[in-house]
């Protein structure tokens, strides 16, 4: 049934979920689990809406029955694990590929979707700041290559800070983000997934409705001022580049707490193998490692 136009900024999140639907069905029932929470705050009490949430928890009900023995789905932290994994190895292929000065469909829709992924990790719970940073700078970054490529402009390479055209930094990253993770003006269609075999030249004509439509005054500038480089804490860091540990030290008194969080990251870290990521999984384990060692992240 047709998405209700209450619960219009939830289209992108069901879209991810439909992509996704044989590709990685953990990563659809997390983005349709997000969808569902975040249309019952919208708005679960007129008929249409009501009708539309209870034929999604339906699916998801479904698809819990179905993906039962997957861990990612019968235990939180793995689930956890499992998207953030995937969200920033989009990220980081988007991130990768800006940096190359590659501009193209693909590298946009990557950027946008990781930002997607990283709403729905607040199913889990609260997002941690690097998070937060991750996000805006996905959807800013997204927003920003889009227009310029749109108006024919060879977008900035690289890492750049998030700016208004009146040269404010922008709190909330890219237009159509309006800061509570679940609000987007913005529209997204027609690019397709990373690593997909794509034709990487951009032709506005051939590919009605892509990109985003920003708010009126709040598109990002191709000719913003880039004095200020902005980076997302903690994306990155050379993969091989080796945690200083200290030496371990007797006494070190750990909490049930501790050993809870060295165990999400030894599960971030198997999760992360499963997509044969070795640069999360080690920088998980080192994670892990420095606070057994020494008590603290």
């Amino acid at each position: 049934m047709a998405l209700p136009a209450q619960l219009r900024s939830i289209q992108h999140h069901l879209r991810t979920a439909q992509e996704h639907e044989n590709r990685d069905p953990v990563v659809a029932y997390y983005c349709r689990l997000y969808a569902m929470q975040t249309g019952m705050k919208l708005d679960s009490k007129t008929p249409e809406c009501r009708k539309f949430l209870v034929k999604l928890m339906d699916q998801l009900e479904s698809m819990k029955q179905e993906l039962g023995d997957n861990d990612s789905i019968s235990q939180e932290v793995v689930g956890n694990a499992h998207i953030e994994n995937y969200a920033l190895k989009m990220f980081l292929y988007a991130d990768n590929e800006d940096r190359a000065g590659q501009f193209h469909k693909n590298m946009i829709k990557s950027f946008y979707t990781a930002s997607l992924l990283l709403d729905v990790l607040s199913v889990f719970g609260e997002l941690s700041e690097e998070n937060i940073q991750h996000r805006k700078y996905a959807r800013w970054k997204a927003t920003y290559v889009h227009n310029c490529l749109k108006t024919g402009e060879t977008p900035v390479a690289g890492p750049m800070a998030m700016e208004q055209e009146d040269g404010d930094t922008d709190e909330f990253g890219a237009a159509g983000y309006s800061g509570s993770g679940s609000t987007h003006s913005g529209s997204f269609k027609g690019a397709g997934p990373p690593h997909q075999d794509q034709d990487q030249s951009w032709d506005p004509g051939a590919t009605p409705g892509i990109g985003f439509t920003a708010s009126p005054g709040s598109r990002p500038s191709c000719s913003s001022n880039v004095n200020n480089i902005h980076i997302p804490p903690g994306a990155h860091a050379p993969a091989n580049t080796p945690a200083e540990l200290p030496p371990p030290a007797g006494g070190v008194h750990l909490t049930p707490e501790d050993f809870t969080k060295a165990q999400k990251y030894c599960k971030y870290a198997g999760s992360a193998l499963q997509y044969e990521d070795v640069a999360t999984a080690i920088q998980n384990l080192q994670k892990a490692l420095r606070l057994l060692t020494s008590g603290e992240e």
